[in-house]
């Protein structure tokens, strides 16, 4: 029998002031940007024209900062929101380096605060703030956000179901 996998964590596991260092990083390629601006409509040329990127102050393209943002919130979720009923807000995100194709972003979140749902008993909500580095170890960006989480008691599974030889 193979051990259960964990993803996520209830109102209870989180104490303030705990950081997660997410596993593992993400190296971000030309074609992940210029697809990601693709989906989302943003033809900004400074992320998806080389010759353009070239012109600029930096000399090269430069990732769309949402594809950033999302990919620090990606490699947040096995330990943040894996059991999450619901992201209940986004505030203060900040870009404060570039990133470029070829960067590759390490993520870590620390619980700010959290407290007992008003309308709910059997969740809570819980704040936090992640933080993204490139692989010089540079912070290129940071964001809080806040989760409703249930409590352990709710009974929704926290595992998944073991595998039998």
């Amino acid at each position: 029998m193979s051990e259960a996998y964990e993803f996520g964590r209830y109102y209870e596991d989180f104490e303030v002031g705990a950081t997660y260092r997410h596993w593992p990083g993400r190296t971000i390629t030309d074609m992940d940007d210029i697809l990601f601006c693709m989906l989302t409509m943003n033809h900004h040329p400074l992320h998806i024209d080389a010759e353009y990127g070239k012109k600029t102050q930096f000399g090269r393209n430069v990732v769309v900062g949402n594809l950033v943002v999302d990919i620090a919130l990606g490699q947040s979720v096995r330990d943040i929101s894996g059991k999450a009923i619901a992201n209940l807000g986004f505030e203060k995100i900040e870009f404060l380096r570039p990133v470029f194709h070829g960067d590759t972003i390490y993520s870590e979140t620390t619980v700010l605060e959290k407290r007992e749902s008003r309308s709910n008993p059997d969740r809570g909500v819980v704040s936090v703030e992640t933080r993204a580095y490139n692989q010089h170890g540079e912070l290129v960006m940071r964001f809080r956000r806040s989760v409703l989480v249930p409590k352990r008691e709710v009974g929704i599974p926290h595992s998944f179901p073991q595998v039998r030889d």
